[in-house]
């Protein structure tokens, strides 16, 4: 799904001499290696998205290797008329680090700001710069026999910066909560290239306006995020993994509303997955093996996490042996190892990378409360059957929180062009039965290009009014992040 409408280049609306006077202006403050021309082989993998599905442009991609280059290049750019658009693993599935190519434009990476700053153990904290991969700063945490709970299946490769910047969520938000939860100071350079430190350290401070919550969920529209401060936890001494069988999502979530109670804030993450997404994981991993005697609908992944005081493993199986009783479960295993316990959340990963291998197909990321997540994958289902046969609906999700990927295949052998069409017109059905339970169309993913006028259809004036005034307020110029999240 190509985003890019303008010149190859991405430099739509600038001549020439403009644009070798703006990229020697780059060269001046940039070393050899921080730019990239748009139009090189190296650029390639800046200009296109994880999935594939989208494809832009942009007159160089340029690579800062301190805040101060940070500062230097965004200055240039509103002194030039070129917009920015600030990328850090680009692993994003909402289009939100791709550059349209509708007006002369540079992707600004971070991934060559990627020094862990700072851990302080005495006050369970970590800084970081903005392109710390996710899995180092995670890495870094453990070393210290501490934890960032922060878990993301592209967790090798997504940034925490770009983590921020999304509000990014994972399997662990029904313990730790998103992103947003776990941050608590940021610094980030601002659209006229002044720097905004807010990274303080403090857990409480009551003193206004936050503006570090207003640039975390932001997507690069407000400013570029240069340095993060986390919060980091205790290791857990013991971990305890299950793979389950249920015969429906009601009782799975039944099953939840039990593990809630039975092990309170000790749960750590709580899986679904249809049976239907197992084919996938074994498109994506042959040797994959299901830890279930049986089929079943509906698998579980659950997991919880404990200090070396406690006994998980029995409070592991007094749930599970309650559940059983109460009809919840059908069948089930506990991991007897963390390699095992590795095997059982495979799946859960691998399933995902399936469906990539399998070709172009229709995500998304649906939000309601949790007593509805059952019927939200039954109507969901109903739809699709009624009215996209050839279609195969699959349905899996941190349904612990609420979050159900429903994501539907589209026959093999379809053209994309037809994909892409009857996509759209399949998303709007599966947005507005979220939307009916009181939903929302992004749990975790965010807005981007790809869900901006669902975003914006969905505000009630005053609410858009708002976000139009927050963005010119920052922004005047437009040159952060342009038609992302709000128009550009």
């Amino acid at each position: 799904m190509s985003l890019a409408s303008g010149p190859s280049t991405g430099a739509a609306g600038m001549n020439e001499a403009k644009r070798e006077a703006a990229l020697a202006a780059f060269a001046g403050v940039l070393d050899a290696s921080g730019i990239v021309g748009g139009s090189s082989a190296d650029a390639a993998r800046y200009l296109g998205d994880w999935t594939g599905d989208y494809a832009g442009a942009a007159l160089a991609v340029l690579r800062p290797a301190a805040v101060e280059q940070v500062q230097a290049v965004v200055r240039l750019c509103a002194k030039h008329g070129i917009a920015i658009v600030p990328q850090g693993g680009n692993t994003g599935l909402v289009a939100g680090t791709i550059s349209d190519g509708t007006r002369p434009a540079v992707i600004l990476s971070l991934e060559r700001l990627n020094r862990i700053r700072r851990i302080d153990a005495a006050n369970f904290t970590l800084q970081a710069d903005a392109g710390v991969v996710l899995q180092t700063l995670k890495d870094a945490a453990e070393a210290e026999n501490m934890l960032f709970p922060l878990a993301l299946g592209a967790q090798g490769s997504c940034q925490i910066g770009g983590n921020v910047a999304t509000n990014a969520g994972g399997i662990n938000v029904l313990r730790y909560g998103m992103t947003r939860d776990l941050v608590l100071g940021l610094e980030a350079v601002l659209p006229d290239g002044s720097l905004w430190q807010g990274m303080t350290g403090l857990r409480k401070d009551n003193r206004g306006y936050d503006l570090r919550q207003l640039l975390i969920g932001s997507e690069g529209t407000l400013g570029i995020v240069t340095g993060v401060e986390v919060k980091l936890f205790p290791r857990p001494a013991n971990i305890e993994t299950a793979y389950l069988g249920a015969r429906s999502f009601a009782d799975a979530m039944a099953l939840f509303g039990l593990a809630r109670r039975v092990c309170s804030d000790l749960l750590t993450a709580f899986e679904v997955i249809g049976a239907e997404c197992i084919p996938l994981a074994v498109l994506s991993n042959p040797g994959t093996r299901v830890p279930l005697a049986e089929a079943w609908p509906v698998h579980i992944v659950l997991e919880l996490a404990c200090s070396a005081a406690i006994d998980g493993r029995a409070l592991l199986e007094t749930l599970l042996a309650e559940a059983f009783e109460a009809g919840l479960l059908g069948d089930g295993a506990i991991a007897q190892s963390r390699a095992q316990a590795q095997a059982f959340w495979a799946i859960r990963e691998d399933l995902v990378e399936g469906q990539a291998k399998r070709g172009m197909h229709i995500r998304t990321d649906l939000s309601v409360r949790l007593s509805d997540v059952p019927r939200l994958i039954d109507e969901a289902r109903a739809y699709v059957t009624a009215e996209w046969p050839d279609w195969e609906p699959i349905a899996y999700g941190h349904a612990g929180d609420g979050n159900i990927h429903f994501n539907v295949m589209p026959p093999l052998g379809l053209a994309p062009e037809r994909i892409r069409q009857d996509g759209k017109r399949l998303l709007q059905g599966l947005y507005g039965i979220a939307r009916d339970l009181g939903g929302s169309f992004s749990a975790e993913h965010g807005v981007g290009r790809s869900r901006r006028d669902v975003f914006l259809d969905g505000l009630s004036p005053n609410q858009r009014a708002a976000v139009l005034a927050l963005k010119a307020a920052f922004d005047p110029k437009g040159i952060m992040n342009p038609g992302c999240l709000v128009p550009g």
